[in-house]
């Protein structure tokens, strides 16, 4: 999963938003339980809010949201941490498997909120979405009067990519000294 960081003001307040994309949760062999790699585990809890994106044209996407709610519940058993539902490519009307009235009832149960968009055609749905979850964010960690909470004291995750940048630098900056010893 890739993490993509970006800067913007709401509310006049400089906002650093962070976004670790989880790709590879899937259902076990028929069953409502997910299965997830260690890294993702660690994006969970160092979360401060969560978007889950599904697709109106793959039912089997919606399915995964119900266990991956149920997972992070796990890992923050008390928090009430802002959550968004978001069903992707409204575009594709023709193709629906998800009914808007499945998704309203999904995001209700999570107690989050509904949008439904296509990422395709119009980012606007997405920009509001995304910001209406930094609001819900910056108003629960205000509202903490100064403490942290419990997973802000972990490292965040680097991008895979910074990784691997920092990883060919120090081989290209290796590999220079010892061509210039051997000379």
């Amino acid at each position: 999963g890739a993490l993509y960081s970006r800067k913007f003001t709401i509310d006049g307040e400089q906002i650093s938003l962070q976004v670790q994309d989880t790709p590879f949760v899937s259902l076990e062999d028929d069953t409502d339980n997910i299965c997830c790699q260690e890294q993702i585990n660690r994006s969970i809890y160092w979360a401060d809010g969560f978007v889950f994106v599904y697709s109106i044209t793959d039912y089997e996407s919606y399915r995964v949201v119900r266990p991956l709610h149920q997972h992070i519940r796990k890992i923050h058993p008390n928090a009430n941490i802002p959550l968004l539902l978001i069903a992707n490519k409204g575009d594709l009307l023709r193709a629906r498997q998800v009914s808007s009235k499945e998704g309203l009832q999904l995001a209700s149960e999570l107690g989050g909120t509904y949008y439904e968009v296509s990422a395709r055609e119009n980012c606007e749905g997405v920009h509001e979405a995304f910001q209406q979850l930094c609001q819900e964010v910056s108003r629960m960690i205000g509202s903490c009067n100064g403490e942290k909470r419990r997973g802000l004291h972990l490292v965040r995750p680097k991008s895979p990519n910074m990784q691997d940048l920092k990883r060919r630098l120090k081989q290209a900056l290796t590999s220079k000294g010892k061509s210039a010893t051997t000379l």
